[in-house]
This record gives structure tokens, sequence and C-alpha cells, in this order.
């Protein structure tokens, strides 16, 4: 019972194995300026340009974190705003594959302090905009975008109250 289902999935849905094969042969959803339907598209034919995520208020206590600066470039920056800045709290901000680095800089920091640190996470889902560009204007349609979603996570890192 279970094998039998197994291979009906396999071949109802073999785009879920296949992904690299049949990549140029999918319909990728994307989005014109003037209608929202699906277009079939080679990739071969677009170039990818990721738009930067929107931003939350910069104030001067909050840290974006990414994947291209040192960690411990950034884990100085915290301790420097928090120690030396004058700072009760900080937010750090982590988007995507850069989650995992917020939460290990929110937990080095306060591992340093003993504990006298306390955190608190939110998580949410921030929508990113692609534009796809066509490689040769000539010959391909107008250029469309690309609306996903992405995970980001939203750390305060600071002294609680005395009391």
């Amino acid at each position: 019972m279970l094998r039998s289902s197994l291979v009906w999935r396999l071949k109802a849905a073999p785009h879920y194995f296949t992904a690299g094969v049949q990549a140029a042969h999918r319909v990728i959803p994307t989005h014109t300026e003037s209608s929202s339907q699906a277009v079939e598209m080679d990739p071969v034919e677009y170039t990818l340009r990721k738009r930067l995520p929107r931003k939350l208020p910069k104030r001067r206590n909050d840290v974006y974190v990414n994947m291209k600066t040192d960690f411990r470039a950034q884990l100085a920056r915290c301790q420097k705003l928090l120690e030396g800045g004058g700072h009760r709290e900080i937010c750090v901000h982590g988007l995507g594959l850069a989650i995992n680095r917020a939460i290990n800089i929110a937990l080095q920091l306060q591992a340093s302090s003993q504990g006298a640190l306390q955190l608190a996470a939110n998580t949410s889902t921030v929508e990113l905009i692609d534009d796809l560009e066509p490689e040769d204007p000539d010959e391909a349609g107008e250029p469309m975008t690309r609306t996903r979603n992405n995970s980001a996570i939203h750390i305060k890192v600071f002294y609680p109250d005395p009391q």
C-alpha cells in the first residue's frame, strides 16, 4: 500500500524530484505591469535582479545582520552598542540565510554578559521583489517582476529593568 502511493506521487509530481532537469519548462508565476498571470519563461532569456528588501526604520540601536560581513565584526558592533554606546537594548535583525547568524549573535551576547542580558525574539515573513530583465531587449519581451516571501527574525537584546 505504501509503495504504490509513493510510486503514484513520483509519477504525479515528477517536478519535485527533478527540478534541475525541468527548470527550463516550468511555468514561473511572474507579474508584468499590465497583468498578473503566469507566463512561460525560459531562464536563459532573462537575468534575475534581486531588489534590496524593505528595511525597518533605521535606529541607532538596530543591527541588520548579513552573511557577507564577518561574524566577529558584527558581534563586536553589537557589544560596542550595548557597552559603550549607552543603549540598554539593541534589535538584531536577520533575513533568510542570516537568521542563524542573528540568533548566534544574540546568544553570544547573552553568554558573554553572564546572563545579565535577556532576549525577546519575533519572527515574520518579508515580501521580496525580483526583477526579471530580458537578456536581449530586441528579442525578448518586456521586463517582469516576481514576488516571493522570505523568513525574518527580529531579536530584542536588552538589560532588564532593576526591580
